[in-house]
């Protein structure tokens, strides 16, 4: 069927919501979650940019609105099942980029084949677009949990991913990660909110760990 596959099978990602099994107010999709992740990537890589780095707009790009389309195979798995071991973790990405390439190898042509195992790989590493992708996917966590929480959800599995994407952000070694922390985090924990979850203390108490 060629390409007309990878177009069509495109709609499954508007059908997975994140974070499955647990009451939410909003619910996303990794449609919708890997649209916010391009944009935050790109003025993340902005940022970088204004403090002297040099990016591969079209790497970051791939790799940025892509990086979830494994997940048309194997579901949104919960994010504390998802990272309990590395082992589970690794065994998992195993899976995932498995069934793509199998995807790949069945329903892309020869000609294209290439081009599709470079864009639709694992993007997440050491260069600096891998960085800011892996900040931009966290930050996506962030604004979902903090939502959840500003609206008076209290199921702690928002409580913990808020804390973990903040805890692995700071630790990330990037110019937009500092901006983040120092200009745009104070913005969202001080929004006026009758939440009856203490956004501030957590926050306080993740970027003290």
């Amino acid at each position: 069927m060629g390409i007309h596959k990878y177009f069509r099978s495109l709609n499954e990602l508007e059908r997975i919501i994140r974070c499955p099994g647990k009451f939410k107010f909003e619910e996303h999709s990794v449609a919708a979650h890997s649209w916010k992740v391009v944009q935050y990537a790109k003025t993340l890589a902005d940022i970088e940019e204004k403090h002297g780095a040099v990016i591969d707009w079209k790497k970051l790009y791939e790799i940025t609105s892509s990086h979830d389309y494994g997940e048309i195979f194997i579901g949104d798995i919960k994010t504390p099942v998802k990272h309990s071991s590395l082992q589970l973790r690794s065994l998992i990405q195993q899976v995932e980029e498995g069934m793509v390439h199998n995807f790949i190898e069945e329903h892309i042509p020869e000609e294209f084949k290439a081009i599709f195992f470079q864009q639709l790989r694992e993007g997440k590493d050491e260069s600096v677009e891998g960085l800011i992708l892996e900040v931009a996917d966290k930050m996506d966590q962030v604004y979902e949990a903090f939502a959840e929480m500003q609206r008076g959800n209290t199921e702690k599995e928002f409580v913990v991913m808020y804390r973990n994407a903040l805890i692995k952000i700071k630790n990330i070694d990037l110019k937009c990660v500092d901006y983040f922390l120092a200009e745009i985090l104070p913005d969202m924990v001080n929004e006026e909110t009758l939440s009856p979850v203490d956004i501030r203390r957590i926050t306080e108490e993740a970027l003290a760990l």
